[in-house]
């Protein structure tokens, strides 16, 4: 018997905008979409996966390698065969389907990474009102890597706030985000110089704006770790937030805690 209803909310973006007018190949990591799902799953509770067009998640390529699950060939593999064929992966709902299907079934929310949700999901006003209700209600709310910026989207105007940055017009973007709930909270993303080895070796370009620049001019207390790519997560009240790709299975078991805690009788 289930414990509960976890929904896992996906981006549908594939492309990023990069200084220059041009734009780059992005999407979900696997590792950062899978050992989160999975450990929730083994935990005892049923997970709804939602995009915004309700469509499956696009993988971004650079995370199918078996590096980022530790060099473990088995893991990889069965992380590989688990997104693409357990049914979890594969029914997939639109955010406005479950909207109006209601959201009080649901125990927690889980948001991944990779750098897509900069895209669409930070800016997406269903995904935001997703995220008012689990505020208001205190349910477990966790978000890995880049996937912290979609807490953006619960802002009140969240399309002109990301319109602000990418003008690069942060004292614009300041404004359009008074009255985010999030304001306040200690939150960790992806940090500056993590994005920059993206920037370098992979995108081979510059983003218009970084994630915790982003969240910082929000009102986010955002703190990232002292060593690059090493684990890190943190923790404040309904928000569970994880800095960087290896960070999975450490914010995979603070949500289960948190949600063992939220439904207990």
């Amino acid at each position: 018997m289930s414990k509960g209803k976890v929904l896992v909310v996906g981006s549908n973006a594939t492309r990023i905008e990069i200084k220059g007018g041009r734009s780059g190949a992005t999407g979900q990591y696997l590792n950062e979409t899978v050992i989160p799902v999975m450990a929730v799953i083994a935990a005892g509770y049923e997970v709804v996966l939602a995009t915004p067009n309700g469509t499956k998640p696009h993988i971004d390529e650079v995370s199918d390698k078996v590096d980022h699950f530790g060099g473990d060939e088995e893991a990889y593999r069965k992380a590989k065969a688990f997104y693409a064929e357990d049914p979890s992966m594969n029914e997939v709902k639109t955010l406005a389907t479950v909207i109006a299907e209601g959201l009080d079934g649901y125990a927690g929310v889980f948001v991944p990474g990779g750098q897509a949700p900069g895209v669409d999901l930070m800016q997406d006003a269903d995904l935001g009102e997703i995220l008012r209700h689990f505020h208001e209600k205190a349910k477990p709310t966790a978000l890995l890597c880049h996937g912290p910026i979609a807490v953006a989207s619960a802002m009140p105007n969240a399309r002109e706030f990301r319109a602000a940055l990418i003008a690069g017009a942060p004292q614009k973007s300041a404004e359009w985000a008074k009255g985010w709930q999030y304001a306040g909270y200690n939150m960790t993303v992806f940090s500056n110089s993590e994005e920059k080895v993206v920037e370098d070796y992979i995108l081979h370009a510059k983003l218009y704006f970084n994630v915790v620049d982003a969240l910082q001019i929000a009102g986010g207390n955002v703190t990232t770790g002292d060593i690059d790519f090493e684990p890190n997560v943190v923790v404040d009240r309904e928000l569970i937030t994880g800095q960087n790709p290896r960070s999975d299975h450490p914010l995979a078991a603070k949500l289960v805690e948190a949600l063992n805690r939220a439904t207990a009788v």
